[in-house]
């Protein structure tokens, strides 16, 4: 269930969509790794996991799709 929240005109910002995409991303992670081990293992558990293991391919996959653009440039136009 997603909340209506209001960001005060900042709803398109492609850094706030990335930060909420990111932040998906790691409630997916807390879902599959607590079915695992059959228990809720945490957000902040299942936050450093995924971080260790799933951050940089993530953000390797969405320059790719955007852009040809290296790391730095993909961030910098956050700016």
């Amino acid at each position: 269930m997603k909340a209506s929240l209001k960001y005060n005109g900042f709803e398109k910002s492609p850094l706030l969509q990335l930060c909420l995409e990111e932040k998906e991303e790691i409630r997916r992670h807390l879902k599959r790794e607590s079915q695992k081990a059959g228990y809720e293992i945490g957000y902040d558990r299942a936050l450093l996991g995924w971080i260790r293991k799933h951050r940089d391919d993530w953000y390797n996959s969405r320059i790719k799709k955007t852009t040809r653009a290296t790391t730095f440039q993909f961030l910098y136009k956050f700016v």
